[in-house]
């Protein structure tokens, strides 16, 4: 019988630029809330699988999310609660690419968007009916991978709930309630999938092409249950702004009611483009946008198809700065048509315009993305060690520098954009915030070196000298 129900998404333990900004992702958090609503005791943990081990936790079924850094940890709690007795279902982006990967270590996987199959499946086990219903289902049965077909994307995210941050568990003996105060960073979702198709992501792979998105209204109902005093949001969008008309909707709502949040989000460097979209998020109360510029070498930019250039690059920072809001530049270094001197010259091009905060990430073929697919089939992929899948490290055969070229450059890319010189530069221009930002990520540098130590060693020694 099947009562309690406890969905995990393993924490990513190891360092890296976020660390000190750690937040759960919806996706379980969405799930124990449904199934609470059903009638079920239902629970979401965002925890190490250090402490949830120690937890002894008592329950009839666990599910578990995860994305490609945190898989083996996914994978050893799968292990664990098999061992005893409780059935395990895996979900998330790595496994909906890599399901078999999963059942050697869980009962089922489902594979895409689960807040349709995951309801689906529970009924049929607690009923014991058969399971060939339950869209994008996988799981074995007499020895074969059986699969169902997937599901379909939820077209009306409004029918979805709010996810009930009381539900969620982060561990230190707290749990985040409605008014975020054990969170200070209160996470938000208020659409899915992305138009675009940049090479490198996932994104399109796991929720597909077709931009859906929430009403005002119902993004404006949830931010109700909040308080302005106690919390800021981050709305997870891949790309707040892909749908301008509906942003603009909801931005005038946020104006003319005066919530009084302070919110960041994520955005294309394009979105200088629309000069009444940036007016309005400054005047919602935006304090800070992560923007894709991703690259200053415009070969790099053509290859991805990012459809950008560097000079709207620099566009795109002056015109969010005007308006108040600050700046964290996202690059990617190690495309093929990168190069030591190219990847050396995007360090050079984040200090001359002047960006408050960066960070520079080693691209990464992630299972999903077109370019994971095009490292397979031209045996560039180092390994499967998907535990450093997390942009810090160096997980292809690059085409024209070694690995360990690119490793140093993303090294010392960090190294010289948060030198102590530029961080107290930083401060002399008045911006205490992103001085005691560039004083972490410094630290966070150097303590990564020596955490990887073993790491570079070994990547200097085997391809130093390709």
């Amino acid at each position: 019988m099947i009562r309690r129900i406890t969905l995990i998404e393993p924490k990513n333990e190891r360092l890296h630029i976020f660390s000190k900004f750690l937040l759960p992702r919806l996706g379980s958090v969405l799930l124990a809330t449904i199934m609470c609503d059903r009638g079920y005791d239902a629970s979401s943990l965002f925890l190490s699988n250090r402490e949830v081990l120690a937890r002894n936790i008592d329950t009839d079924l666990v599910g578990i999310s995860t994305i490609t850094a945190t898989a083996p940890a996914a994978y050893e709690l799968g292990d664990h609660f098999r061992m005893r007795g409780i059935p395990v279902v895996f979900g998330g982006p790595h496994v909906s690419f890599l399901p078999e990967e999963a059942l050697a270590h869980g009962d089922f996987c489902i594979v895409g968007e689960g807040e349709t199959a995951f309801p689906l499946l529970v009924e049929a086990l607690r009923r014991k009916t058969p399971l060939m219903e339950v869209p994008g289902l996988i799981w074995r049965q007499r020895g074969t991978v059986r699969r169902n077909p997937p599901a379909v994307p939820i077209e009306d995210l409004d029918s979805l709930p709010f996810p009930d941050l009381s539900l969620l568990d982060i561990g230190r003996n707290r749990k985040m309630g409605l008014q975020g105060a054990a969170l200070p960073i209160v996470p938000m979702q208020t659409s899915r999938g992305c138009p675009f198709d940049c090479t490198f992501c996932s994104v399109t792979g796991m929720f597909g092409h077709r931009y859906r998105y929430r009403s005002a209204q119902s993004i404006l109902a949830e931010l109700a249950r909040y308080d302005p005093k106690q919390c800021m949001i981050f709305f997870y969008d891949d790309n707040f702004a892909a749908n301008p008309r509906r942003t603009k909707e909801l931005l005038r709502e946020m104006v003319r009611l005066r919530l009084g949040f302070e919110w960041s989000t994520q955005v294309r460097g394009d979105i200088a483009r629309d000069p009444e979209m940036l007016d309005l998020m400054a005047q919602a109360g935006c304090d800070l946008l992560y923007v894709g510029f991703e690259s200053a070498n415009p070969e790099a930019l053509r290859e991805m198809k990012k459809n950008q250039t560097v000079e709207e690059i620099r566009h795109s920072i002056q015109e969010i700065e005007k308006r108040r809001i600050r700046v964290h530049g996202m690059f990617i270094i190690g495309f093929d048509s990168d190069t030591v001197a190219t990847m050396g010259a995007t360090v050079r091009f984040t200090l001359a315009v002047k960006i408050p905060t960066v960070q520079f990430l080693i691209l990464t073929p992630f299972p999903g993305s077109r370019f994971y697919d095009q490292m397979v089939a031209e045996g560039r992929l180092l390994d499967k060690a998907w535990e450093t899948f997390d942009g810090q490290h160096v997980k292809f055969i690059p085409r024209r520098v070694t690995p360990w070229e690119l490793q140093g450059a993303q090294i010392l890319a960090h190294d010289r954009f948060y030198s102590l010189w530029h961080v107290l530069v930083r401060l002399f221009r008045g911006s205490f915030i992103v001085f005691f930002l560039g004083l972490h990520a410094r630290m966070l540098n150097h303590r990564w070196q020596r955490q990887e130590h073993d790491y570079l060693r070994r990547l200097s020694n085997t391809y130093i000298d390709c």
